[in-house]
C-alpha cells in the first residue's frame, strides 16, 4: 500500500499540490466571476449565500491552502498537500460506504484527457464490489454554450465513465473527449435515469459540472477541484457537495495513478 508520506511526496513532485500550474490570476478571475454569479463559473450550483470575492478567497484558503492575502495577485497558486490527503481519505471513505451498500453510482468527467483513467479505475472497483455503474442517456445530444457559441456534443461512456465528445470525433469507446465545465451532461444523464424508472445514483463522482450539477439537484456528490473551481468548494461549504479533493486537475494522466492506488486501498477496493 502506498504510504501517506510517499503520496505526499508524489503530490509535491508532480505539482498536483504545492505550487501548481493554475495561476493566481486565473483563480482570482474565477472568484470575481463566481461572486457575480456567472454561470460559466457557478457550473450548475445556485449559491444560497451571498459570496463576495473576499469570502471566496477566505474559503479557498481554508479548503485548499491558497494565499488568504487579497493583495497576492500573481504567480502560481498553491495547494496544501495535507489538505489534499485529508480530503482523499474522506473521498475514499465515501466510496467504501457506497461499495458496502452496493449503491448505484454515476461517474463523469469534464477532463477526460487527464482524469478518465482515475475515474475508470473507481468504476471498475465499484462494479466488482456489486455497485451498479449507471450509463443513462448514452448517445444523447447535449447542447452546451461555449465561447464559440452553442455547440452540440454527444454523451458517451468509456469504462463506465461519462464524458462528452464533439460530433465527428472518434467513435464510441475511445478515450478522447471534450473538456467542459457544464452541468448539462449530468442533468441529461439524471433525467434519463428518472424517465426510465431508475435506478438513480446514490453517489455521483466526478468534477466540474458533474459534481455541482448533481449536488444542486440533491444527489450526493464527491469529486476533485482545482484552485480556480470555487463552485465545488462553495457547494461543500453549503452542504450540497459531500467531499471535494483539492488538487491540480490538469496534469499528466499518469500522475494520478498513485492517487488511484491510494484511494482504492483506503476504500478497501483494491483488486
Amino acid at each position: 500500500m502506498l504510504s501517506t508520506g510517499a503520496l505526499r511526496a508524489h503530490l509535491l513532485a508532480v505539482r498536483l499540490a504545492g505550487a501548481v500550474a493554475t495561476s493566481r490570476e486565473a483563480s482570482l478571475r474565477s472568484y470575481r466571476l463566481f461572486a457575480a454569479r456567472d454561470p460559466r463559473v457557478t457550473i450548475g450550483l445556485d449559491p444560497e449565500w451571498d459570496w463576495k470575492q473576499s469570502d471566496l478567497i477566505a474559503l479557498m484558503a481554508e479548503k485548499c491552502g491558497v494565499s488568504a492575502d487579497s493583495r497576492h495577485t500573481s504567480g502560481p497558486d498553491v495547494i496544501d498537500p495535507d489538505r489534499t490527503l485529508v480530503a482523499l481519505d474522506a473521498f475514499a471513505e465515501r466510496l467504501a460506504e457506497a461499495a458496502r451498500n452496493r449503491s448505484p453510482v454515476l461517474l463523469g468527467t469534464g477532463h477526460p484527457h487527464r482524469l478518465l483513467g482515475f475515474y475508470a479505475a473507481l468504476a471498475d472497483a465499484l462494479s466488482a464490489a456489486g455497485c451498479t455503474v449507471l450509463t443513462s442517456a448514452h448517445g444523447s445530444c447535449v447542447d452546451i454554450t461555449t465561447r464559440f457559441g452553442l455547440r452540440t456534443y454527444n454523451l458517451d461512456y468509456v469504462r463506465g465513465v461519462a464524458l462528452v465528445r464533439e460530433p465527428g470525433a472518434r467513435g464510441a469507446g475511445h478515450a478522447t473527449g471534450a473538456h467542459t465545465h457544464s452541468p448539462l451532461p449530468v442533468r441529461t444523464a439524471l433525467a434519463a435515469a428518472a424517465e426510465a424508472g431508475g435506478p438513480l445514483p446514490e453517489l455521483v463522482v466526478g468534477d466540474h459540472g458533474w459534481v455541482c450539477g448533481a449536488g444542486q439537484l440533491g444527489f450526493e456528490a464527491i469529486g476533485l477541484g482545482d484552485t480556480d473551481d470555487p463552485a465545488l468548494f462553495v457547494g461543500e461549504a453549503e452542504g450540497r457537495v459531500s467531499v471535494v479533493v483539492p488538487l491540480d486537475d490538469a496534469v499528466r494522466s499518469d500522475y494520478y495513478r498513485p492517487l488511484t492506488r491510494y484511494v482504492l486501498n483506503r476504500a478497501c477496493l483494491s483488486q
